[in-house]
C-alpha cells in the first residue's frame, strides 16, 4: 500500500506518523504543505501567502513530478494554518491520483482557518479535532488528536523525583501567552519550579505579534525562543515535570495535542479548555480546569495521578488514530 502524506513539518509529528504508518505496512512519501521551513517563508504563509504565489507554484510543480510518477492508495492531508496550496492545486492532485482514497484531517479550528472549507469537497472523508466544528459541518467527522509512542513510553516510567512542578512548551499564540503567564504567577507560591518555553517560528512573527496583539505589548524579547526544543531536552523536561500546562488558541474548542500527550505520558494537566470535561478520559484527580483562579483544596492538588482504563487510554494512541482514518 502506497500513501502520500502532506502536512507541515511541525516539531517531530511527521516522523511519528511516518514511523507508525510503516509499522502498519505502508510505503510513505512525505511532502511539507509549504515550500520551505525558512523562517521568512513560514511567516509570510501565515500572514499573506499571496505574496509568494510564484514560489508556492514552483514547489508544488516539483512535488507533482514525484506524485505523477506513482499511483497511491491513500492521499492523507493533515492541514493547519500553514497550508499554502490553492484550490487549483488540489484539483490537479485529485486528477493525478483519481484511484486513491483522499482523507483530510483538520488540525486547526475552522474559525481560525476558514480557508480550508473550499478544499473539503476533494476528499472522500474529512475529520476535525474540533468537536463543535464537526457538529456544525456535515462534511466533518470528529476525531481527537493522538499521543505518539514516545509519550506512552514516558507514561510507563512512573517517575516520582520531579525537577519541575509544571512545564509548558508550545507556540506563543496571544491567548496562550496571556493565560500561561497568569497561571505561572498565580501558582508561584506552591509550584515554584517552573519550565516555560514560548516558541515563535520566526522573529518576523514575533515582531508582527508584538505590534498587533495587546497580549505581547509588555512582553520581553528574551521570554521567547525561535528554535524548537530538541527531542532529547523535550523528553527530559516532560519526564521530570509533575504537571503540564495547556491553553488553546482563541476560537478553539478542540483539545490541543499537549492535552492528549499529557494523557499518554500519564501526567497531570492544568488547562483553560473547559470542553475537556466532555471527553471520556477526564478525571478530576488528573485535570484541573483554570477559570481565572485556583482552588488549592481541589482534589487535583491533593491526590496522585489516577490511572485511566486501558481501553480509553489506547483509544487516543497514534496507531488507533491512523486505524480510524485509514480503515473507515
Amino acid at each position: 500500500m502506497k500513501l502520500l502524506l502532506i502536512m507541515p513539518k511541525f516539531f517531530n509529528y511527521p516522523e511519528f506518523i511516518i514511523e507508525e504508518l510503516k509499522l502498519m505496512g505502508y510505503e510513505v512519501d512525505f511532502f511539507d504543505d509549504r515550500p520551505s521551513t525558512n523562517a521568512f517563508i513560514k511567516a509570510v504563509i501565515r500572514l499573506n501567502k499571496n505574496l509568494i504565489n510564484i514560489y508556492i507554484k514552483k514547489y508544488f510543480s516539483k512535488m507533482m513530478d514525484t506524485v505523477n510518477s506513482k499511483k497511491y492508495d491513500v492521499v492523507l492531508v493533515i492541514s493547519g494554518q500553514s497550508l499554502s496550496f490553492s484550490e487549483d492545486m488540489f484539483a490537479e492532485l485529485k486528477s493525478s491520483q483519481s484511484q486513491a482514497k483522499f482523507v483530510l484531517y483538520q488540525w486547526d479550528s475552522q474559525k481560525n482557518f476558514p480557508y480550508i472549507e473550499k478544499f473539503q469537497h476533494f476528499f472522500d472523508k474529512c475529520y476535525s479535532f474540533d468537536r463543535l466544528d464537526a457538529q456544525n459541518n456535515k462534511r466533518l467527522t470528529f476525531l481527537p488528536l493522538f499521543y505518539a509512542r514516545k509519550f506512552e513510553a514516558l507514561g510507563s516510567i512512573n517517575f516520582q523525583e520531579f525537577v519541575y512542578d509544571f512545564c509548558f512548551v508550545g507556540t506563543a499564540h496571544p491567548k496562550k501567552y496571556k493565560f500561561i503567564s497568569i497561571i505561572s504567577n498565580q501558582l508561584q507560591k506552591i509550584y515554584s519550579k517552573q519550565f516555560i518555553y514560548y516558541y515563535f517560528p520566526s522573529r518576523i512573527v514575533y515582531i508582527y505579534r508584538k505590534v498587533r496583539n495587546k497580549e505581547f505589548r509588555r512582553a520581553r524579547y528574551n521570554e521567547f525562543h525561535f528554535e524548537p526544543l530538541s527531542n532529547e531536552i523535550f523528553n527530559e523536561i516532560y519526564n521530570t515535570s509533575r504537571c503540564i500546562l495547556d491553553s488553546p488558541q482563541d476560537n478553539q474548542v478542540g483539545l490541543t495535542i499537549r492535552v492528549i500527550e499529557a494523557l499518554g505520558a500519564k501526567k497531570k494537566l492544568i488547562t483553560t479548555n473547559e470542553d475537556v470535561v466532555n471527553y471520556d478520559f477526564y478525571r478530576e484527580e488528573n485535570i484541573y480546569i483554570y477559570n481565572g483562579k485556583f482552588d488549592l483544596d481541589n482534589i487535583f492538588f491533593n491526590s496522585e495521578y489516577r490511572e485511566i482504563e486501558n481501553e480509553i487510554y489506547e483509544k487516543y494512541s497514534l496507531r488507533h488514530w491512523l486505524k480510524v482514518i485509514l480503515e473507515e
